[in-house]
């Protein structure tokens, strides 16, 4: 893409270059499932970003709120990726919060391996007296 570009880049284009994604076809399957919003609406991967929208971010098990900070087309090392934007306060926190509770096994179900031959069949009734 040429210099003069006039400041408009794509969203999909701006999510790949700010390295939330690998690849932009990654980064518009996003946008079209719904796991990017800008100001509380889903969007389009056309969809001109601005300096200063906000943006919720979803991508695994994370959801960033980040502000945009620059516009870029260009996908550069990491260093240069983060001055693009910047992830509010209260999104840092709720990421390490969660990412607490996944480490420490708060979100998942623990079990001891599969069920025994008894269990299963006390599944299977429990299940068909439930119909």
């Amino acid at each position: 893409m040429s210099e003069k570009d006039d400041g408009k880049v794509r969203l999909d284009k701006w999510l790949w270059a700010a390295r939330f994604f690998k690849t932009r076809a990654l980064a518009k399957a996003a946008i079209e499932g719904g796991k990017v919003h800008c100001k509380g609406e889903r969007c389009k991967p056309s969809k001109e970003p601005k300096v200063g929208e906000e943006l919720v971010i979803r991508a695994g098990f994370d959801e960033r709120t980040v502000v945009i900070r620059a516009l870029s087309a260009v996908r550069r090392g990491a260093p240069e990726a983060q001055q693009l934007y910047e992830e509010t306060a209260e999104s840092q926190a709720r990421r390490e919060k969660a990412a607490a509770m996944r480490k420490a096994g708060a979100l998942g179900v623990e079990t001891d391996g599969r069920p025994s031959k008894k269990q299963r069949r006390d599944l299977q009734r429990f299940r068909s007296d439930a119909q």
